[in-house]
């Protein structure tokens, strides 16, 4: 960041004397007004919950422009990411700052290729768990549970430990939660095929089963990893922060990790595309296409406490450009499932239009996100809904260490923490109880 030529003053209308405080410029974006020594020179503390304008940190990863529409990994648009690399090429360009060349991209994608196999130990860990329990719940258990397989690499302070776990964590995320579906519904496990792709691999510990042999479907593999490169990383959102603030503790990258799995599981963050699908289904139960309309009506009426569940961002105030490129995908995929005439998406289709072009949802850019398009297709695809947050954190899990890694190598990193605005009862004492 670069010192601007600008300075911020804050002034007080009661008299006290006013304050300067530094403004940094990035190479894109709002400039930032330095405050972390306002406390030492007024004792006082800003206050912004949801941190709706405070930048907690300094990165180079991922940028978003919402008015735009725009979303950046180092640079380069997500739009040319998602149709000339794959998600590897991205974890790549996450991790290290740069597209991989040839060799780089061979040696990387062995290295990780070689690495999808997980101790079996874990299995026996996973039998711990109830059948009918919800795949997030046993995807943190899992990844917290790392650091107890692969002590190894468990010292966040030490750069080859951190790549290490980096590497284990890419490799092993699609296994852990392919397990976590084969538990839940009774098959066994398929272990990894180092002569599949990271998108096909998964589909195959998903769907293969010893009975017969399992044949990839290109159209679907390429959806799914369009979905990982779309939900790689995101700056700093809800889980990417918790990865931050957990990781700012010395605590080990498993556990940074497993944070952030929990985190995302929340229906406002990475549960949406789950809440979605949830929401089509429930209007399909109303009466599907034919109650469309009703059903938006509901959604405007403020007394109904009926929500639009797919639609609108907290930063995009423009087409989100993932949604775009999901759109695209979404009808590849249903088309090649023969899936164009199934109630729910023609549902889902239905809802699409009306909120492209009715007036209440144009005028507050309430345009379909990415849980829109991502749920659909995935559910095409034959993905469970309450696995979708699963296959979020997978694509997520290279975002969440790059971040924890740029955190770590900052100089200017501490260990996280928020200051409040006291409102609770004031210094007393302790009454007897039979005074109380």
């Amino acid at each position: 960041m670069n010192l601007s030529d600008n300075k911020a003053t804050l002034s007080f209308s009661d008299g006290s004397p006013s304050v300067e405080m530094p403004v940094y410029s990035g190479s894109v974006g709002p400039d930032v007004i330095d405050i972390r020594k306002l406390y030492g020179q007024t004792g006082m503390f800003t206050y912004d919950p949801g941190f709706l304008s405070t930048a907690a940190c300094q990165s180079t990863i991922t940028y978003i422009d919402g008015d735009k529409g725009e979303l950046l990994y180092r640079g380069y648009p997500i739009e040319q990411l998602a149709t000339q690399c794959d998600y590897l090429d991205t974890c790549y360009l996450l991790l290290n700052g740069e597209l991989p060349n040839v060799q780089q991209k061979k040696d990387f994608d062995h290295l990780v290729t070689s690495h999808t196999m997980v101790n079996d130990q874990m299995q026996y860990f996973l039998r711990g768990f109830r059948r009918d329990a919800h795949p997030m719940a046993v995807l943190t258990g899992l990844v917290g549970g790392m650091s107890a397989f692969y002590h190894d690499s468990t010292d966040i302070t030490n750069p080859e430990h951190r790549h290490i776990a980096a590497i284990r964590l890419i490799a092993k995320m699609p296994t852990l939660v392919a397990m976590a579906y084969k538990y839940k519904i009774g098959q066994p496990y398929i272990y990894p095929k180092n002569s599949l792709s990271y998108a096909g691999n998964f589909l195959h510990m998903m769907f293969a089963t010893p009975c017969e042999e399992y044949k990839v479907n290109p159209v679907l593999e390429r959806a799914l990893d369009r979905i990982f490169i779309l939900h790689a990383d995101h700056e700093q959102n809800a889980s990417t922060s918790t990865v931050r603030l957990c990781g700012s503790s010395g605590t080990n990258p498993f556990a940074a990790i497993a944070a952030g799995v929990a985190c995302l599981w929340g229906p406002a963050h990475g549960g949406a595309n789950e809440a979605c699908l949830n929401m089509l289904e429930d209007i399909q139960r109303m009466g599907g296409v034919a109650k469309v309309g009703e059903f938006m009506e509901q959604v405007k009426d403020k007394n109904s406490g009926v929500r639009l569940m797919g639609f609108g961002h907290r930063v995009y105030k423009n087409y989100d450009p993932r949604a775009k490129l999901m759109q695209e995908t979404c009808k590849e995929v249903l088309q090649e499932m023969g899936l164009e005439n199934d109630p729910l998406f023609k549902l889902a289709m239905a809802l699409e239009k009306i909120a492209l072009e009715d007036e209440y949802f144009v005028s507050r850019k309430l345009y379909p996100n990415v849980d829109f398009y991502s749920g659909i297709v995935q559910r095409a695809i034959g993905i469970p809904v309450n696995l979708f947050t699963g296959i979020f954190a997978l694509a997520r899990t290279s975002g969440w260490i790059a971040q924890l890694n740029e955190m770590i190598g900052d100089p200017e990193y501490k260990i996280g923490r928020p200051r409040q605005l006291f409102t609770g009862p004031v210094a007393r004492n302790v009454k007897p109880a039979n005074e109380r």
